[in-house]
């Protein structure tokens, strides 16, 4: 079984990518320095916005997220798990986590990158205001 979503969103210039546990991705349309978790503004989906079968997948304890992160000419490719405790019903925000805390605005957690480990390159691209967009393309391994 596997589900796809785009979200396209872009940078700011106060992007600081420093959160050590989480990156998110909002419909926000600005940016203060406390939001430190914050790498996307304007996006055009909140976790409630995504596909309907991507949405079944991420709440099954099985589920791997693949998602790629694109900005600038510069991509990043992370990994996350799904929880069956995923609601997936934030109108505006959606957060990749390195724990296993879930919330409204949760799509992944068990990430291998947060803010913080993002390339700064990419981090930069975002800075400058580039376009990002967001692929995420989730399935069921085989045999689980």
């Amino acid at each position: 079984m596997k589900a796809r979503d785009i979200v396209r969103a872009r940078g700011h210039p106060l992007v600081q990518a420093t959160h050590p546990t989480t990156f998110e991705v909002t419909k926000d349309e600005t940016l203060t320095v406390t939001g430190d978790c914050i790498i996307g503004v304007a996006a055009d989906k909140g976790a409630a916005d995504l596909d309907p079968g991507l949405k079944a997948l991420l709440s099954d304890d099985r589920a791997v997220l693949t998602t790629r992160l694109t900005a600038g000419g510069e991509t990043v490719e992370v990994r996350s798990k799904g929880s069956a405790g995923l609601t997936l019903d934030h109108p505006a925000d959606l957060v990749w986590r390195r724990s296993d805390f879930v919330s409204d605005r949760t799509v992944g957690v068990r990430s291998d990158r947060v803010a913080a480990t993002l390339p700064r390159e990419f981090v930069e691209a975002l800075r400058r205001g580039e376009d990002l967009v967001v692929e995420l393309d989730a399935k069921i391994p085989d045999g689980s």
